[in-house]
């Protein structure tokens, strides 16, 4: 048993680690079922706003109660890892803006390791505990777990937001067989702001919290395959974006508040934030294997990312006829 000293004071230890560790920020939920944000989720599922991201609509009974995943858990520690660095794009139209998150190394390759290392310390502190994390690789909602661990709050562009940091923050789940103090949700501070809804070019946020994944060019630009061509209501209206798309997060008050990353990791890569369209067309297979080995741009794959090429110099074709 546990009492009630010890839960308290586990909280703060481990709180204190995952700092030291290199987090920006760290909270803790308690584990229950979720009800209410799971119903949300599957309406979503349900209208199909998923599009072909079909890894979504499966595991859902583990999605909606995580004691499916570890039957002994007790408890939830989401950590947040600031990825932002002062940097803007340009008007160039010759070149492909790439979405801020993937200007550095892909934070799969940072993440785990530093998630590994709060686990080791969660080990050390009670022994034959156990616990498992999840970098958005796993039936996990990790935006609600977020939430419930006082992380921020989600944002009517559906981005979790925090009142120090913005959103530019990746998001790491541990649940532990642990039993910990719960950190307290923030309220939503969004109020009237519509500014994300009406910045987007594609009208993806069909209403406040609620994102149509068909009709976002993040998700046409890194999400769908390579042979699927980009409908013309989302390539005339992709703003110069190759690689995902921050319109929403750009615009949002929030994130007037953003502190830039210590994690020389996340600082763009070669100095680069944009692609020249021209390079992309011609780049072989070797060339961007090699170029985006560690760079989350290789999820999209040299097809893909000719695709979204093309269509940004179509766009240019037609804005500037000879």
């Amino acid at each position: 048993m546990f009492s009630d000293t010890s839960i308290q004071q586990y909280s703060e230890f481990i709180k204190e680690k995952a700092i030291s560790i290199g987090f920006d920020l760290v909270g803790i939920a308690n584990v229950e079922e979720f009800n209410q944000e799971f119903s949300h989720f599957q309406e979503w599922i349900n209208a199909g706003y998923h599009g072909s991201m079909g890894y979504m609509a499966t595991q859902q009974e583990k999605r909606k109660d995580i004691t499916l995943i570890l039957p002994e858990a007790e408890s939830v520690i989401v950590v947040g890892l600031n990825y932002y660095t002062d940097v803007k794009h340009t008007g160039d139209c010759t070149q492909g803006k790439i979405s801020r998150y993937a200007w550095g190394t892909d934070y799969h390759e940072i993440l785990p390791a530093m998630m590994q290392s709060l686990s080791k310390e969660l080990t050390e502190l009670v022994p034959n505990s156990q616990h498992k994390f999840y970098v958005d690789t796993g039936p996990i909602l990790e935006k609600q777990w977020a939430i419930k661990a006082g992380l921020g709050w989600q944002g009517k562009h559906s981005n979790i937001i925090n009142r120090e940091i913005g959103s530019w923050f990746f998001i790491g789940v541990i649940i532990s067989t642990i039993p910990l103090s719960a950190s307290k949700p923030i309220t939503d501070y969004c109020g009237t702001c519509t500014a994300c809804i009406d910045a987007c070019p594609t009208h993806a946020i069909i209403e406040p919290y609620k994102v149509d994944a068909t009709k976002c060019i993040s998700y046409w630009t890194i999400e769908t395959k390579p042979d699927i061509q980009i409908p013309d209501a989302i390539s005339e209206n992709l703003q110069q974006w190759v690689f995902g798309c921050d319109i929403c997060q750009e615009v949002c008050p929030w994130n007037t508040f953003q502190k830039e990353t210590n994690k020389e990791l996340f600082f763009p890569r070669n100095n680069e934030i944009s692609l020249s369209l021209d390079a992309i067309a011609s780049m072989t297979q070797e060339e961007f294997s090699t170029r985006f080995k560690k760079s989350p741009i290789k999820r999209t794959k040299l097809a893909g990312l000719k695709r979204n090429a093309e269509a940004l110099l179509s766009n240019n074709t037609k804005d500037n006829p000879l």
